[in-house]
């Protein structure tokens, strides 16, 4: 059976972007980035939101943009040979190749997808990430806390989230990011 794996680059305060929905102060250099790709491996599916989705087709439609590092070439060859599922009502098509378009978060499909699979399953995106915290779908996940505080903006987490959490591993690099991976218990 898959994992439900959650990963998402935060600032120290909890959100993945500001009240601007800037996020530019949160780029892995190259030794995070060596991370998120040990981290990635094991990910045959992700699960996006349209958003998420869209700032992540640069690693197919122009990686040499982003590509300029051994790191950034791996991950970019990560995420290329990933499926991926995108949740979004706008959408009309896919713009990369292993991409299908659902229109609505269906727990009891991700739990199927997470029986039949034989590689983990990533999601990305404190919005979708919600749905699936909410039913119980969570396995575990993973910070990288950048050192900076924001003062507001969008939530790594929803508010109303309630978790026992196990600490399998935390790690400091260095650029003062902390990458910080927890066991979801189940109450």
């Amino acid at each position: 059976m898959a994992r439900l794996i959650y990963s998402m680059i935060g600032s120290l305060d909890g959100y993945v972007a500001d009240s601007s929905g800037n996020f530019d102060w949160a780029e892995p250099d190259e030794e995070v980035l060596e991370y998120l790709n040990e981290q990635e491996r094991s990910v045959g599916t992700y699960l996006y939101g349209r958003r998420i989705y869209e700032l992540m087709t640069v690693w197919e439609s122009d990686p040499g943009s982003v590509a300029d590092t051994p790191q950034s070439v791996e991950f970019a060859n990560i995420w290329q040979a990933a499926d991926k599922i995108v949740y979004s009502t706008s959408l009309e098509s896919a713009s990369t190749s292993r991409t299908r378009i659902e229109r609505t978060f269906d727990p009891a499909a991700v739990e199927d997808l997470k029986q039949s699979s034989s590689s983990d399953i990533g999601i990305a995106g404190p919005t979708l990430a919600a749905s699936a915290f909410r039913a119980g779908l969570v396995d575990e996940f993973y910070l990288l806390l950048n050192p900076v505080i924001i003062g507001g903006g969008l939530s790594i987490f929803p508010p109303d989230l309630t978790l026992e959490l196990r600490l399998k591993s935390s790690r400091r690099f260095g650029n003062g990011t902390v990458a910080l991976q927890y066991d979801v218990g189940r109450r």
